[in-house]
C-alpha cells in the first residue's frame, strides 16, 4: 500500500472511530492502525468544527444567533453520536461515585446515567450554548471560527494524553476499542494540526489560547493520575469536552475584554 493511500486510510479510521460517517469497505482497522490514526484526531475535530460552523453561519442568516448556535451543536452531536458527551457523563459518574479504582472503572462501564453524570452533562451543554451565544452576539464570523478552534484544539488536547499517560486497562471494558499508545510521528502530526488551526487567530490571542490549553492539560493530567493513574476512553472524552469549554471561555473573555 502506498504511503498516501495508507495515510488516507488512517484518516478514515479516525473518522470511523469518532463519528457516525460510514467508512469505505476497503478500509480495515486493527489495534495498530487505530493507534496510528490518533495522529488525525485533530483533523477529525477540524472537520466536525467546520461542519458545525457552516450550519451556524447559514442558520444565522435567517435565525437568531442563539438558535443558530443550538443547531450547530445538534449537528456536532449527530455527527459524533454524542461520543465525547457520553465519556464526560461516565467519567463524572465514575469519579464522583467511586472510592476505589475498581469501583470507578466499574461505574464508568455502566451504561446507566447517574446523578453526577446527568448534572455535569447538563451544566456542560448549557455552558457551551451560553458561551457560543455570547460570541454570536458579538460576531457571527468569530463564532464560526470559535467552533472550528474548539472542536479541533480540544481533540488535540485529549489525544495528546495518549502519548504521556498510561492506559488504565480493564479486561471487562466496553466493546469499542481504545487507542492505547502513540509514537512521536503521531504526536507531531497531531500537534501540527493544532498549531495550524491557531493561525486563525491574531498572534497574541493564539498564544494566550495555547498557554491556557497547556495549563488545562497539566491540570487534567494531574487530576487523572490522582484518580485513576492514567486514562480511559471515557476520560479522554471528558477531557475533550472540558478542553472545548476552555477554548470558548477564553475566546469570550478575549472578545469582551478586548472590546471587539
Amino acid at each position: 500500500m502506498s504511503v498516501v493511500r495508507n495515510e488516507v486510510a488512517l484518516i478514515w479510521v479516525a473518522l470511523g472511530y469518532f463519528t457516525r460517517i460510514p467508512v469505505p469497505q476497503w478500509v480495515w482497522t486493527d489495534q495498530d492502525r487505530l493507534n496510528r490514526a490518533s495522529r488525525y484526531f485533530g483533523l477529525v475535530g477540524f472537520l466536525m468544527g467546520a461542519a458545525s460552523a457552516l450550519v451556524f453561519w447559514l442558520s444565522s442568516l435567517v435565525l437568531p444567533g442563539s438558535i443558530a448556535v443550538l443547531l450547530a451543536m445538534v449537528v456536532g452531536l449527530l455527527l459524533t453520536g454524542c461520543f465525547h458527551e457520553d465519556g464526560l457523563a461516565d467519567t463524572a459518574d465514575g469519579l464522583g461515585g467511586g472510592w476505589q479504582l475498581a469501583d470507578k472503572l466499574r461505574i464508568m462501564k455502566d451504561s446507566r446515567l447517574g446523578s453526577y453524570g446527568a448534572l455535569v452533562l447538563l451544566m456542560a451543554v448549557l455552558l457551551k450554548w451560553q458561551l457560543l451565544t455570547e460570541l454570536a452576539n458579538f460576531s457571527v464570523n468569530f463564532t464560526a471560527t470559535a467552533l472550528i478552534l474548539g472542536h479541533t484544539l480540544s481533540r488535540v488536547l485529549a489525544a495528546s494524553m495518549i502519548f504521556t499517560e498510561p492506559y488504565v486497562r480493564d479486561d471487562d471494558s466496553k466493546s469499542k476499542p481504545i487507542v492505547t499508545e502513540q509514537n512521536w510521528n503521531d504526536l507531531w502530526v497531531l500537534l501540527t494540526t493544532g498549531v495550524l488551526v491557531l493561525l486563525l487567530l491574531p498572534v497574541m490571542q493564539a498564544l494566550m489560547l495555547l498557554m491556557s490549553l497547556v495549563v488545562c492539560r497539566w491540570l487534567l493530567v494531574r487530576w487523572l493520575r490522582a484518580q485513576l493513574g492514567g486514562y480511559t476512553g471515557d476520560t479522554l472524552g471528558a477531557c475533550q469536552q472540558i478542553g472545548e469549554l476552555v477554548v470558548y471561555l477564553l475566546l469570550v473573555a478575549l472578545l469582551i475584554g478586548g472590546g471587539q
